[in-house]
């Protein structure tokens, strides 16, 4: 007798993938090549379905031919990159987070971009900030936070452009910058002075600081923000006060990536 709930699972489940999975994890240190007959005798799935799969694998670019033989790309690499990056990033980073929250007094956040949007994947709390909810996995548009801003100064103008295109740049409040020629300024800037300060664009009152963090190639992979209010500080002095203990917090979590970052202690 099927129940309510295998019924469920079987309207969520997509068989596609599941084949197209089957098809990627025929693949071992025993069998790097393999044939399309191969594939469907060790998968026991039909011939025509499993050619199917490989052309779309190809297109997608996580499979190649040759000869007839069949072999993954390093593009599969990927797949789990990102998800070791982003786990090993969070942890790596929550001490720098903690004492970036002791030396502030307020909340530390760990964000990486996916998209169009902001990701939080790390918070260190200390006080409530506003009616922001900013617990990790929270996802934000991009344009109107710190972190968005320090983590597109360093994209290329194709995805910048793109993201303006496909996503707009929305106003949140009466503060939100939303025309295109001064939001590109504005990122020309983060990206000379090497960090971003928001204030009232994304909640008025809310004032938030960010520094980008890099991988041991340079690249920016994620940001650590800083956040407080109005009615706790001024721009004026978290420009003096909190920037250097952000941007430091940055460079030392990217050196602890492998990033050489000049003037940062090794102990």
């Amino acid at each position: 007798m099927t129940s309510a709930s295998d019924e469920k699972t079987g309207q969520n489940h997509i068989q596609g993938l599941e084949r197209g999975l089957a098809v990627l994890q025929a693949f071992d240190a025993e069998h790097p090549n393999r044939t399309t007959t191969e594939l469907a005798t060790a998968t026991q799935l039909s011939r025509p379905v499993v050619r199917r799969i490989l052309l779309t694998l190809q297109r997608l670019g996580y499979v190649a031919t040759s000869d007839g033989q069949w072999t993954l790309t390093p593009r599969v690499l990927s797949i789990g990159q990102h998800y070791t990056a982003t786990h090993a990033l969070t942890e790596l980073a929550q001490p720098h987070l903690m004492r970036l929250a002791e030396q502030t007094s307020e909340s530390s956040t760990l964000a990486t971009l996916d998209g169009n949007e902001v990701v939080y994947i790390a918070r260190m709390p200390v006080r409530r900030v506003l009616s922001v909810t900013v617990a990790p996995g929270t996802r934000v548009a991009a344009h109107a936070t710190s972190l968005g801003r320090v983590l597109l100064a360093w994209e290329s103008t194709e995805r910048i452009e793109r993201i303006i295109t496909e996503s707009g740049l929305p106003s949140l409040t009466p503060y939100t910058v939303t025309d295109p020629v001064q939001f590109r300024e504005i990122l020309s800037t983060v990206r000379h002075q090497g960090w971003s300060m928001v204030v009232s664009e994304r909640e008025e009152g809310l004032i938030s600081l960010s520094a980008p963090i890099r991988d041991h190639h340079g690249h920016v992979i994620a940001a650590v923000a800083s956040s407080t209010s109005t009615g706790r500080a001024s721009p004026k002095g978290l420009r003096e006060d909190v920037v250097p203990v952000l941007v430091d917090t940055a460079k030392r979590i990217s050196r602890d990536l492998g990033n050489h970052v000049p003037g940062v202690p090794l102990t």
